[in-house]
């Protein structure tokens, strides 16, 4: 099997971003971010899609997160774009049901090449600890328009804003391990009628 991994360097007046990406990994993460609940919520991408992460971000932080929620998006978007090349012999399309208590999310995801994000979710207050709420669209908007998939993200139920982002993020990876795993039986074909994605 051919090794899917990628580093990426991205650097502008905002942020300086630093990304190493293992699509077939065990789980393993490394954050340097100074956003602490997004580096939870990465963490999670990690554990429940066994994908090893590493993000290091210098980012302009006595603004506010913003800069460094978006970029960090767009940043892992292009390492994973880059890491899975191709496409071939992947499944292509993932899918996952994740609950926390009171709440559960659905997410689904397809590698198709043309960047769509859908993101439903009716968050019961504007901040988890310091985290703003609003910066995850922006986070799954820099992802999706770099790593080009089509993601849609509907939090079916849920009171408490910090379960409904978790169990968001865990469907995430999951999805995501789902649509990344080689299937043995389009080995070395790309999974489209078209011929390309």
């Amino acid at each position: 099997m051919t090794q899917r991994t990628a580093k990426v360097v991205r650097n502008t007046s905002e942020t300086r971003i630093s990304v190493e990406i293992n699509l077939d990994g065990t789980g393993q993460s490394n954050f340097e971010t100074g956003v602490p609940f997004l580096e939870h919520m990465m963490d999670q991408i990690c554990r429940h899609g066994l994908i090893d992460l590493d993000v290091r971000c210098a980012g302009d932080l006595h603004i506010d997160d913003h800069h460094t929620t978006e970029d960090i998006g767009i940043t892992i978007g292009q390492a994973l774009a880059e890491a899975l090349g191709d496409k071939k012999g992947i499944r292509r399309y993932g899918h996952a049901y994740v609950p926390l208590d009171e709440a559960l999310s659905r997410v689904v995801v397809d590698f198709s090449g043309r960047p769509t994000l859908m993101h439903a979710v009716d968050y019961k207050r504007a901040r988890i600890g310091g985290f703003d709420v609003d910066l995850f669209d922006e986070f799954f908007h820099g992802f999706v328009n770099h790593a080009r998939l089509t993601l849609h993200i509907d939090n079916v139920r849920g009171k408490n804003a910090h379960h409904i982002a978790e169990t968001i993020f865990k469907a995430f990876g999951r999805a995501l391990r789902m649509a990344l795993e080689e299937d043995p039986r389009i080995a070395g074909v790309i999974p489209s009628t078209k011929g390309s994605l």
